[in-house]
C-alpha cells in the first residue's frame, strides 16, 4: 500500500507580504487561483491506494489544512499528525512512519511530497512514482529527482550514478547549492538532478535506516510516539517528548550516509516557487517583460513584477523590480535581489510587527476575521462565522467590544446569560465579561466588531473554554 505523506510547515518568508506565518506560503493563490498545498493533496490522491493520505503539519495550521481538503479534494481520507514544535524534515518522516506502522503495517510505502512545491506534468509526475514505487518495494530509499533545466544556485543537487531497474539510478552524492560556475558544470555534465525533497520508501526501511545513520532522532521520536495517543483524529505528539528531538533534515540526517539509495530521474515541470521570480513566472509577460497580477499599470518599463490585490499600481521609468502590494503592506525589491525578502521577515520580527504574521484577514477554525481599521483608540474587525462555528469562551482585560449582526443568525452568551441576535441587532460586552459567539444556523454568520479600550492585541485573550483545542 502506498500512503502519500504531505509535509506542510514553515513560513515561506521568501514570499512576503503575502506568505506570512499565519497564512503561509502553501495556502498562497497562485495565476491559476489554486494553491500549492489544494494541487498537492489533489496530485497525491491520484496515486494514492485507496485514497488515504497524511499530512504532517503543526495545530496553527490544521484547521485550515482540513477545510482546504474538504474544498479541493473531499473524496480523499485524509489524516493528519500535528507536530508541536518545527523539528525540520527527519523527525516529521519518522514521526509520520510510526503512523503508518501503527495504521497500515512496516511493509507500507511512503510517499513524501512537500505540500508547497508546483508540478505542471501531471502524467510524467505519476510514471515517476510507479518508478520510485517499484524500487522502494525492493527496500531501496528512494528520491525523485528532477532534471535540471539550467544552471540552478539555489537548489541542492543529486549526482546519479550507475543504472538500475525500473528507470532508477543509485545515488552517489548529495551536494549543497553551488556557485554559479560548479551550476554550469552540474547542468553541463548530464548527472546532476535537482532535489527537490520528493521520497519513496517501506515506513519499515526508513525507520532502520534512522536508527543506524540518526540514532538519537529515531529514539527521541519513538518516545514521543510512544507517549502520544495513538487513536485521536488528528495524532497530536506529545509536546514534552517531542521538544527533546534534535530538528534535521532527512538529507542531512540519512539520506547522505545511507547506503542503499537510489533517483529516478523525473521532468515534470516542477519548481518550489521559492521566490517572488519563481512566481512572476507562472505570468505571460507583455513585450517589454513586464508581468502581472491585478491592476497596474506600467509606463516606460521593463522586466518588472507587479502583483496588486485590492488597488491599482502604477509605476513610471522603472526596470527590473518585484512590486507586490497586499492592502496592509508594500514590498519594492530588485528581482535579482528577490531571494532577500526573508531578511524584512526577520527585521519586522525582531519589531513585533504584526505584519511578520498576521494579513488584514485572519483564518481561524471558526471562519475568519478582517481588521477595517486599527486605530490607537479603537480596533474594527469583520468577522465571518461558519455553519457549526464557535468562537472560545474568553474574556479580555484591556478592551470593550460590540457586536453589530450584518448576516445570518449569532447565538451570544454574555456571563450566564444567551441570546440569539438577528441582522440589525447588537451586544456590548465589557471589560472582563465572559462571552461566546456561535453559529448554529446554515450559513455565515457576519458581525462588525468594535473594539474600544487601551489595548488591542490578540493576547489580551483568555480563553477558558475552546473547542478547537486552542490555549
Amino acid at each position: 500500500m502506498l500512503i502519500p505523506v504531505i509535509l506542510s510547515g514553515g513560513a515561506g518568508t521568501r514570499l512576503w507580504p503575502v506568505s506570512r506565518k499565519a497564512h503561509p506560503k502553501p495556502f498562497m493563490r497562485l495565476a491559476d487561483g489554486a494553491t500549492l498545498a489544494g494541487s498537492t493533496i489533489q496530485r497525491a490522491l491520484k496515486v494514492a491506494d485507496e485514497a488515504t493520505t497524511l499530512t504532517v503539519t503543526g495545530r496553527d495550521y490544521y484547521f485550515l489544512t482540513r477545510d482546504l481538503y474538504r474544498d479541493v479534494a473531499p473524496q480523499g481520507d485524509h489524516h493528519f499528525l500535528l507536530e508541536p514544535s518545527g523539528r525540520n524534515t527527519a523527525p516529521a518522516i519518522a514521526a509520520a512512519a510510526h503512523w503508518v506502522v501503527d495504521r497500515h503495517g512496516p511493509e507500507a510505502l511512503m510517499l513524501v511530497l512537500p505540500a508547497d512545491h508546483l508540478i505542471r506534468d501531471q502524467e510524467s509526475f505519476e510514471q515517476a512514482v510507479a518508478r520510485a514505487r517499484a524500487l522502494a518495494q525492493d527496500d531501496w530509499l528512494t528520491c525523485l529527482g528532477v532534471n535540471p533545466t539550467h544552471a540552478e544556485t539555489g537548489y541542492g543537487y543529486i549526482r546519479s550514478g550507475a543504472d538500475l531497474a525500473d528507470g532508477g539510478k543509485v545515488i552517489d552524492a548529495f551536494v549543497e547549492k553551488p556557485d554559479p560556475v560548479t551550476a554550469r558544470r552540474y547542468y553541463e555534465s548530464g548527472k546532476y538532478l535537482w532535489n527537490g525533497g520528493m521520497f519513496c520508501f517501506k515506513a519499515r526501511v526508513v525507520l532502520e535506516a534512522l536508527e543506524k545513520h540518526a540514532a538519537d532522532i529515531s529514539r527521541a521520536v519513538r518516545r514521543a510516539w510512544d507517549s502520544t495517543r495513538h487513536e485521536n483524529e488528528p495524532v497530536e505528539l506529545d509536546p514534552e517528548r517531542f521538544a527533546e528531538v534534535r530538528a534535521d533534515s532527512i538529507d542531512f540526517a540519512l539520506m547522505e550516509k545511507a547506503e542503499r539509495r537510489a533517483v529516478v530521474p523525473v521532468s515534470c515541470g516542477w519548481s518550489d516557487i521559492g521566490s517572488w521570480q519563481a512566481i512572476s513566472e507562472l505570468y505571460e509577460g507583455d513585450v517589454f517583460g513586464n508581468r502581472v497580477s491585478g491592476e497596474a499599470v506600467l509606463i516606460d518599463s521593463r522586466n518588472t513584477f507587479v502583483q496588486g490585490e485590492n488597488r491599482l499600481v502604477a509605476a513610471v521609468g522603472v526596470e527590473n523590480l518585484v512590486i507586490v502590494d497586499t492592502g496592509d503592506a508594500v514590498l519594492i525589491a530588485s528581482r535579482d535581489r528577490a531571494q532577500e525578502v526573508k531578511s524584512v521577515v526577520e527585521e519586522l520580527s525582531r519589531a513585533d510587527h504584526e505584519s511578520a504574521t498576521y494579513h488584514r484577514t485572519v483564518h481561524r477554525p471558526w471562519g475568519s476575521y478582517t481588521v477595517l481599521e486599527d486605530a490607537a483608540d479603537c480596533k474594527v474587525k469583520r468577522l465571518v462565522v461558519r455553519p457549526g462555528g464557535v468562537l472560545s469562551l474568553q474574556r479580555h482585560q484591556h478592551r470593550n467590544e460590540h457586536w453589530s449582526v450584518v448576516a445570518g443568525q449569532a447565538t451570544v452568551r454574555i456571563g450566564d446569560s444567551e441570546q440569539l441576535l438577528g441582522p440589525g441587532q447588537t451586544a456590548r460586552i465589557s471589560a472582563g465579561q465572559l462571552h461566546r459567539l456561535e453559529n448554529r444556523g446554515q450559513s455565515d454568520v457576519h458581525i462588525i466588531e468594535v473594539q474600544t479600550g487601551s489595548y488591542f492585541g490578540e493576547d489580551d485573550i483568555e480563553r477558558l473554554e475552546d473547542i478547537y483545542g486552542r490555549s
